[in-house]
């Protein structure tokens, strides 16, 4: 298993050029991890990994802003990608990360947006990515 965490958060693509890869828009945060690079992206929900279909112009549109993302080991790499309102923070981190923020959200979902407690888990979690990446957060 891979242990690189890489930030593409300073590459050149703009908050408008995650769109057509359909991570969903949340009011606090929205993630989306490409695990399936060819068909499918997935996003953690309170009902676990939630998949939404990629469309391979929008991801051949995403590997040209961040060429990066060509060095991605198929089945054991992922992007995970925080979307909100004013930016957008990508890292290319191990799969098992994303599926560790899948359990956290599921296991700490609280009521209909999630709970205070659990928007501080996620972004305590973000920050320790960011920090491996050698961001600093």
């Amino acid at each position: 298993m891979p242990d690189r965490y890489v930030s593409l958060s300073g590459s050149v693509i703009a908050r408008e050029g995650w769109t057509p890869c359909r991570f969903p828009s949340g009011s606090r945060s929205s993630f989306g991890a490409a695990l399936t690079i060819a068909s499918s992206v997935f996003y953690p929900s309170p009902a676990g990994a939630t998949e939404s279909e990629l469309a391979l112009d929008a991801w051949s549109g995403i590997v040209r802003a961040a060429p990066a993302l060509e060095s991605m080991a198929a089945d054991v790499e992922a992007l995970l990608v925080n979307r909100r309102h004013e930016s957008v923070d990508a890292f290319i981190v191990p799969i098992d990360v994303c599926y560790a923020l899948v359990g956290q959200i599921r296991r700490d979902w609280r009521g209909f947006q999630g709970g205070d407690e659990l928007w501080r888990g996620v972004a305590e979690f973000l920050s320790r990515v960011a920090s491996r990446a050698g961001v600093n957060a």
